[in-house]
């Protein structure tokens, strides 16, 4: 795999993370919101339940963002250290005169 292919695969990953990461604080928010409707309804099972799956989603967003935390510094350290930039413009100047 070339260099230019190499980043734009790790520019893909996170951004996958990214959305890994929304969608989880997204099912943390919706669990949040099904909590404090059963405060009135008082349902056993939902009480028992609930605060577990919150906390183990929490818990993986944790993980998430540290991952994409260290993959978004490693992949832009990628790009710096490999002139990505200079690279796309070389394609780009490849690909118009082909």
């Amino acid at each position: 795999m070339n260099t230019l292919k190499k980043f734009e695969l790790m520019e893909k990953i996170v951004r996958e993370l990214e959305d890994l990461q929304n969608s989880q604080q997204a099912l943390i928010q919706k669990i949040g919101k099904i909590e404090v409707d059963n405060i009135e309804l008082g349902e056993k099972r939902l009480e028992k339940d609930l605060p577990d799956i919150h906390q183990n989603l929490a818990d993986n967003l944790d993980t998430i963002s540290g991952i994409l935390d260290y993959f978004a510094d490693k992949t832009q350290n990628f790009g710096d250290k490999n002139n990505v930039d200079a690279l796309k413009e070389q394609e780009a100047i490849n690909n118009a005169t082909s």
